[in-house]
């Protein structure tokens, strides 16, 4: 995920809830590690800090859990504004930043900025018969002319040599910036194929294990033949074993044979036509 941030929403008359712990569970599986917990509806309790200070530490105790290296707590009153965009009067207690303001000055960006270079290709750009470009966005990293890339699945090295847009040639291209990339050599690259550092490319495979969430009416079944969708390449892929789902109150590893909706589990999944990047 391209994400750093997350805010999880919680009512201050009713705690944490499953639900909560479902989205943060999902947070965490996105790889997100900064959280905002915004604990709503203050004025419902009274403004007491004794309230918030419940939650925030019974949250504190799950952000644990979930690897989560940062939880900004903020007592919020949406329908009064209250600690939304300014200080709020009715909870001189709270001597943090309003949620705006922090959402305003926390770091983000920088985790996919500083990963490695990841670019699906979405179109192989050939308006005649002297350019032959890849165009796509850059999902992480950053690249230049000059180096050295690796494109999966064939494995087949190359240098870029320019990077295009509709504004002219960039000397670097970072994290969400869409552009086409002249390479050196004459590689077969088509859409669907990721264009990666050489020195750290993305890992290929048929066969995997993954953590599903499931939010279909109809269950999830192994044996059965779904489409999955890989960077901009769709291929079918059947749902071997169901190894385990999760219970998301007590992160207990429950066996099951498919998932239901809302159900997070654990599949083991194999790729029938082509290879997924993974």
């Amino acid at each position: 995920s391209t994400a750093d941030l997350a805010v999880i929403l919680v009512d201050a008359r009713k705690g944490l809830l499953v639900q909560t712990r479902r989205h943060s569970y999902l947070v965490s599986l996105l790889g997100i590690r900064q959280v905002v917990l915004a604990v709503n509806k203050m004025d419902l309790v009274g403004y007491e800090e004794s309230v918030f200070r419940a939650i925030e530490a019974e949250y504190r105790l799950l952000a644990d859990r979930l690897g989560f290296t940062e939880v900004a707590a903020i007592p919020v009153s949406a329908v009064h504004g209250d600690n939304v965009v300014s200080a709020s009067a009715a909870m001189p207690w709270y001597r943090g930043k309003a949620l705006l303001d922090h959402l305003e000055t926390v770091a983000v960006g920088t985790a996919a900025q500083a990963a490695p270079l990841r670019l699906p290709v979405q179109w192989v750009n050939r308006p005649n018969q002297d350019f032959r470009g890849f165009a796509g966005t850059v999902a992480s990293g950053t690249v230049r002319p000059g180096d050295r890339i690796r494109v999966q699945p064939s494995g087949r090295l190359s240098t870029v040599t320019r990077i295009v847009t509709a504004d002219g040639d960039l000397a670097q291209a970072g994290c969400g910036k869409a552009v086409t990339l002249l390479l050196a050599d004459e590689v077969d690259v088509s859409r669907g194929d990721v264009i990666s550092a050489h020195d750290a490319p993305l890992e290929c495979a048929d066969q995997f294990e993954a953590t599903v969430i499931w939010m279909s009416e109809a269950p999830l079944l192994q044996g059965r033949q779904y489409l999955l969708k890989t960077a901009t390449r769709t291929v079918a892929a059947t749902v071997m074993p169901v190894k385990y789902k999760v219970n998301v109150n007590t992160f207990e590893q429950v066996p099951a044979e498919r998932l239901e909706l809302n159900d997070i589990g654990v599949c083991e999944i194999e790729c029938e036509i082509g290879r997924a990047h993974v």
